[in-house]
């Protein structure tokens, strides 16, 4: 996922900050921390009978509780400050974190997206997949109850009902989250009718960590909703197709152009840089181009 363009300035400094020598690194962490500050104290005057991720500002919440999902894959539930209250998220949103782990100059920041309902009060959830050295990653793995951390929206993609007939959707690896918060979206609306086809490329059969809800979702709306698992290394007797997302797979989802039942179609994408090299490619060169996709229709959260 992208940062909003509003974090572009900050995410810009510290990253220029993370190759500067010592003194010009303390003065930019100065910085980025009193920019935090700023819109905390400006958001502090909000006010306090709205949802609180309704508007823009910083918000630090309580862990309630963690589980272990998989291998490398944790849920974190944080509390809102008002239980009787959803986040205020709309569809699509994310949540920047913020945090300073233990020896560093700079905070850390990161975009994740909640996967639980967004009308649900009191909480919000995410599914945070540990990355090797990965700084944020290896920071909310070792939260525990009652620890907090900082958060501010971010608005993706704005979804309108019934804007599209058809969804395709495209994601590898915990590029699942803003899919998943959509199609249940989607899917959780009687006024929306919009069908949804979700191709989702992992490594393994254990990174199908969504599996039983998207399961739960082809039960409950057949005729809407469909899910396609590729596993790259796939178990022995694994029910799942072995490979990558490829013009081949998309084609046998279903997800050719030229399909009269794609004509109003919106293309979602999600994924780790060289998976969305090769679905969009550059100039029209990649596997939906290839597929009969304009550049218009494709979207990457």
């Amino acid at each position: 996922m992208r940062p909003a363009n509003q974090f572009g300035p900050l995410l810009r400094a510290t990253h220029r900050a993370s190759v500067m020598s010592t003194p010009v690194a303390v003065a930019a962490a100065v910085a980025g921390i009193g920019a935090c500050a700023w819109y905390l104290r400006s958001n502090s005057a909000a006010s306090s009978d709205k949802p609180i991720f309704s508007s823009f500002g910083f918000h630090t919440l309580r862990l309630h509780s963690t589980e272990l999902i998989n291998h490398n894959t944790k849920k974190l539930r944080f509390e809102l400050p008002d239980a009787s209250k959803p986040s205020g998220l709309s569809l699509t949103s994310a949540l920047l974190t913020v945090s300073w782990p233990t020896g560093r100059w700079l905070p850390v920041l990161r975009p994740y997206t909640p996967v639980n309902d967004l009308n649900e009060p009191g909480f919000i959830e995410l599914m945070v997949k540990l990355y090797p050295n990965g700084k944020q990653s290896t920071h909310l793995h070792s939260l525990q109850p009652g620890d907090t951390l900082t958060f501010a929206p971010i608005k993706e993609l704005a979804w309108t009902p019934n804007q599209h007939a058809h969804v395709a959707m495209i994601a590898g690896g915990a590029g699942i989250t803003p899919m998943y918060q959509l199609a249940r979206g989607i899917l959780g609306n009687p006024a929306d009718r919009t069908r949804v086809t979700l191709v989702w490329g992992v490594n393994t059969d254990d990174d199908l960590f969504l599996r039983d809800e998207f399961a739960a979702l082809e039960r409950a709306h057949p005729n809407r909703f469909r899910a396609v698992y590729v596993v790259a290394a796939p178990a022995a007797g694994s029910p799942h197709q072995k490979g990558f997302v490829t013009r081949q797979v998309l084609e046998k989802a279903g997800l050719a152009a030229a399909d009269a039942k794609n004509r109003d179609v919106k293309v979602l994408v999600c994924g780790p840089p060289a998976m969305e090299k090769a679905l969009k490619g550059r100039r029209g060169s990649g596997v939906l181009a290839e597929l009969g996709y304009k550049p218009e229709q494709i979207y990457s959260f």
